[in-house]
């Protein structure tokens, strides 16, 4: 069964946070080998250099250049951003 983008970039936050060392100000790194070559990431992204970048586009996470490859970016780091605080409840008013 083939998830849908958004399906796959969620999944793809929740990787990142497992595998990824989280930092002060709530966003997570991880290196892309350490994303390539983890067996669990293998087997839900058919394409994940493809859920990286729409991720990217989506401003989800941030990682140096556009194209990552296998062996050659291994070391680069991917930043998943830490996620937008939600709005304060709204407070019922009466006239």
């Amino acid at each position: 069964m083939a998830l849908n983008v958004d399906e796959e970039v969620e999944r793809l936050k929740e990787e990142i946070k497992r595998l990824g060392q989280p930092q002060n100000d709530g966003s997570y790194k991880v290196k892309f080998g350490v994303l390539f070559n983890d067996d669990r990431c293998a087997n839900i992204f058919e394409a994940l250099v493809g859920t990286l970048r729409a991720a990217k586009r989506r401003k989800i996470l941030t990682y140096e250049g556009e194209l990552l490859l296998q062996g050659v970016h291994d070391n680069v780091e991917i930043l998943l951003y830490k996620p937008p605080n939600p709005p304060p409840p709204q407070v019922a008013t009466t006239a």
